[in-house]
């Protein structure tokens, strides 16, 4: 294992410990939350900012894709020069950049400080998951990892009823400030508690895997996002999701050939790391992507306010807080796959439940589907993230961490940008309204809150084919938990039936799902 500077008189006390986990869980909390939480605020935007619905998804969706985009070489970064030096340059420029957001109107200008923001957060994630298996001895990990895993799902939630207090009394711009105080605090929580860590000797930073996997993320989320309005079978969106295809297929060979890659893609041989990767880019393309559709519906369609859409969402967090903290016992008992794999298909049932929503149905039929997808969030996340970090010998931990972090983002970059992307096309196809002045038609299909201006018969309209499609998109999100569910069984139970090797050794795990806490060389020379 390559050596750190970290504690060099010892491991950190208890109450340090506990110390450490709170400043981090709060850094993650304060960047997780500002994927979710300005959801709350689309209708508001619509109706300030004048933005499309192609132009809400961008203000969404930038922070998500460069946030998923630089996560792995802001992780290389953070390990070469001091995961606590990343913690403060990303809250710095997290907090920096919402100040300015907080200061414009411009959706274009919004937009572009998103992505500063994504920048920022990409720095503060993987220093935080790192910070704490590299801090925490491996008796204390599984504990402080499924703390972490919990804040990372329930911060989205609390994201969300933090906003929607917010904006029963100030505009949208309150979510921004919000940020600005939560960016302050956890960077004062830092400098105070937080060890520096770092690996010693790294190795130069693969620049050239950094900028394919950066042009070919970007190129096949915008085509995605634009997709609505240029037509999904043009000429602009087939080739530029062919481009960044293409392009993410170069970064493999491109990784397959260096020495010391960004990201090697034969880790993928250990089933249980493909198995964590898969399922947490799953699981987020599922809930970021019905955060999105759902706080326009419960809004826009069924009128509540914003904070009444934040509580209709508490149903979700009563199923995925107490399982996220009992999943670790659970997988003790039953071993990892079963509350994993069960997990998955809670998820799936709850999108199942939810794609029955119409705008006349009952709040009761929306905490059916609430509860089941909170409770499989809670069940598949911490076996998930351990599986990852567990699959790699210590002196990789900072790649478990990163790919980790990546796929959670990737997942909820995807997820906002292809159930999004559905939704927008189905209610520009479904809205029909004829006899209509052409500009005034393109307005309404520009978004619900521009056809719900017009007043009826349009708002009617422009309700019905919104709603038809949440449908599809969230049977979208229903089939994708499904196939999470299928792939975690079959990866493993080959895993579990495959021929001792090198790299099944290393991917080998307990009852809890905890590898071994020695790696030799040669098992570490295995990952490289």
């Amino acid at each position: 294992m390559s050596p750190t500077r970290a504690n060099a008189a010892g491991p950190a006390p208890v109450v340090r410990h506990n110390l450490i986990l709170v400043v981090t869980c709060l850094a993650l909390g304060t960047v997780v939350a500002a994927m979710a939480s300005l959801n709350v605020a689309l209708p508001d935007l619509a109706r300030e900012t004048h933005a499309t619905q192609t132009q809400l998804s961008w203000i969404i969706d930038s922070y998500s894709l460069v946030f998923a985009s630089l996560l792995l070489p802001a992780g290389a970064l953070g390990d070469r020069f001091g995961r606590r030096r990343a913690l403060l340059a990303g809250l710095a420029l997290f907090g920096g950049g919402s100040a300015a957001a907080a200061l414009t109107t411009d959706p274009s200008l919004l937009i572009g400080l998103r992505a500063v923001l994504g920048a920022g957060a990409a720095l503060v994630m993987p220093a935080t998951l790192s910070t704490i298996t590299s801090t925490f001895p491996r008796a204390e990990r599984t504990r402080a990892v499924s703390v972490w895993a919990a804040v990372a799902g329930a911060s989205a939630l609390v994201g969300l009823f933090a906003t929607g207090a917010l904006l029963e009394g100030w505009s949208w711009r309150s979510v921004f400030l919000l940020n600005v105080a939560l960016a302050l605090i956890a960077l004062i929580g830092t400098l105070l508690f937080v060890p520096e860590s770092a690996e010693a000797d790294q190795p130069r930073l693969d620049i050239g895997g950094a900028l394919l996997a950066v042009a070919g993320l970007v190129a096949l989320v915008y085509s995605v996002i634009e997709a609505p309005t240029r037509g999904w079978d043009s000429a602009a969106t087939l080739g530029g999701i062919a481009l960044g295809l293409a392009v993410l297929t170069g970064f493999v060979f491109f990784e397959l050939r260096q020495k010391h890659p960004l990201l090697d893609p034969r880790l993928f041989l250990n089933r249980h790391f493909t198995a964590g990767s898969l399922s947490i880019t799953l699981q987020f393309f599922v809930f970021f992507g019905f955060i999105f559709v759902m706080m326009q519906y419960l809004q826009l369609v069924r009128g509540d306010s914003a904070l009444m859409a934040a509580v209709a969402m508490l149903p979700m967090a009563a199923g995925l807080i107490p399982l996220a903290r009992a999943t670790p016992h659970l997988v003790a008992r039953f071993g990892i796959r079963g509350p994993w794999t069960a997990g998955l298909v809670g998820v799936a049932t709850g999108m199942l439940v939810l794609s029955r929503l119409d705008a006349s149905s009952s709040y009761w039929l929306i905490a059916a589907g609430l509860l089941p997808l909170g409770a499989g969030m809670g069940l598949a996340m911490t076996p998930a993230t351990t599986c990852i970090t567990d699959a790699l010998p210590n002196a990789l931990q900072n790649i478990g961490s990163a790919m980790n972090d990546l796929s959670r983002e990737l997942g909820g970059a995807l997820g906002i940008a292809v159930l999004g992307s559905l939704l927008s096309a189905t209610y520009r196809e479904r809205l029909d309204l004829p006899g209509l002045p052409h500009h005034a038609a393109e307005a309404a299909r520009s978004s619900l809150a521009a056809a719900h201006a017009m007043g009826d018969p349009v708002a009617g309209h422009a309700t019905t084919a919104f709603v038809d499609g949440m449908h599809l998109a969230l049977l979208g999100a229903a089939v994708a938990a499904g196939l999470a569910a299928l792939a975690v069984t079959v990866l493993l139970r080959s895993a579990a039936h495959s021929p001792t090797s090198a790299g099944d050794d290393n991917s080998r795990t307990d009852a809890a799902g905890s590898r071994p806490s020695t790696a030799t060389a040669q098992e570490q020379h295995s990952y490289r």
